[in-house]
């Protein structure tokens, strides 16, 4: 059966990683077009090597190519900023659809295990933020249980990991992260943190969360917590607990202040994570990259079988 023909743009880390993802381990996408800004960058050269078409143009240049009119889905590994200039460009075509990687968050945010379905038929969607595919999952698991007043969200990467689209966007970050944990995690409260931090050797992607509940079943959390790590393992084999559930009572005699919603008691859940990098083209400890092209691709994949049917 043929396969739906995609497009990368940015040829930085991430999208050099995700065309080698989507070469090396794709069931219905064909790669087709690798699009930069910078013609002596690493990506486009391998991309070139591998037989695939190019330009250093952006996605500007690959609009005036025949292949163009081929490619059903184009994948946005640029910044923020340029994501709005490149959904200008695919809006244009109602065959196509963009995958955001960026924190522009311009189309609704996409949790793969969490909200697929309700995104199935958009034709732009936001892959939210490394830190967001790594922790709302968790945050949606406890909420399919009690009611979740707030989450928060610390993510901490490797210095090396972090190149200058993730340095220029840390604000955006910040911001789309703490809404998605809202809008998918179901919080009533979000907030995230990043961390860079420049240890070496580089150490593996950390993410702890902390949500606060209304009290219930822990064993039902913690059941919830698990089946959820599970779903995400089956794209990311490397996303792993680095320790128990952890549950603490904050008692109605001794609430907590929450900005916006004013003190809150009921039940702390910690869950404390790390993503190892499958090593496809970043190195291992980049965790934080891998989860955010492996979360696009099996987007992808999913958009592709849908387009089959």
């Amino acid at each position: 059966m043929e396969k739906t023909k995609v497009a990368v743009v940015g040829s930085g880390n991430i999208g050099t990683d995700l065309m080698i993802k989507i070469m090396r381990n794709s069931s219905n996408m064909e790669m087709c077009a690798m699009v930069g800004i910078d013609e002596n960058s690493d990506g486009l050269a391998r991309a070139k090597g591998m037989g695939f078409v190019t330009t250093a143009e952006g996605l500007a240049g690959l609009e005036k190519m025949e292949e163009w009119n081929d490619i059903k889905i184009v994948f946005d590994a640029t910044s923020a900023k340029a994501h709005h200039y490149n959904w200008g460009i695919v809006q244009k075509y109602p065959d196509k659809r963009i995958i955001d990687l960026t924190p522009a968050a311009i189309g609704p945010f996409l949790i793969p295990p969490v909200n697929f379905d309700a995104s199935h038929d958009v034709r732009n969607v936001n892959m939210v933020t490394c830190g967001g595919q790594a922790t709302i999952p968790i945050v949606a698991a406890v909420s399919r249980v009690a009611k979740v007043h707030y989450g928060e969200i610390v993510a901490s990467i490797a210095s090396k990991s972090a190149g200058p689209g993730t340095r220029a966007n840390i604000d955006e970050f910040t911001e789309t992260t703490a809404h998605a944990i809202e809008k998918v995690g179901g919080a009533e409260r979000g907030k995230a943190i990043i961390i860079l931090n420049p240890a070496e050797p580089s150490v593996v992607m950390r993410d702890t969360v902390f949500t606060l509940s209304e009290q219930a079943d822990r064993d039902a959390i913690k059941d919830s917590i698990l089946k959820m790590v599970a779903k995400v393992q089956t794209y990311v084999p490397g996303y792993t607990l680095h320790q128990e559930v952890q549950f603490d009572d904050i008692p109605e005699s001794d609430p907590v202040f929450i900005e916006g919603l004013g003190h809150r008691h009921g039940l702390k859940t910690t869950v404390m994570l790390q993503v190892v990098g499958a090593g496809h083209y970043l190195p291992a400890y980049a965790g934080n990259l891998d989860i955010m092209t492996s979360a696009a691709m099996v987007t992808g994949e999913r958009f592709a079988a849908n387009n089959k049917n």
